[in-house]
């Protein structure tokens, strides 16, 4: 990140929208935009957006994998003899 040409007011946004998205595009970085001077969002290319979700999606799957090794996962037969218990139970 270039923070001279990365961090921009929301005003220069505005005015210069057009321009600067197709800069971050040819840099192929992010862009923060600063209200008051502080960082109000994070503008991404729609290719750095599809990236981050696939991300997320391996990390949900990564850890459902550890959940399962760690045993918070029971079998479907386990399952039915629970609901079956609390069934009868009522």
């Amino acid at each position: 990140m270039r923070v001279s040409e990365d961090i921009v007011p929301i005003g220069e946004f505005k005015t210069h929208a057009s321009e600067l998205l197709r800069r971050m595009h040819d840099s192929g970085r992010p862009m923060v935009i600063t209200q008051n001077g502080r960082p109000a969002a994070v503008v991404l290319t729609p290719e750095d957006f599809d990236e981050l979700g696939y991300r997320e999606f391996v990390k949900a799957k990564v850890k459902a994998g550890s959940d399962s090794a760690k045993r918070k996962t029971i079998s479907a037969a386990d399952a039915r003899e629970h609901f079956r218990t609390k069934a009868r139970a009522r």
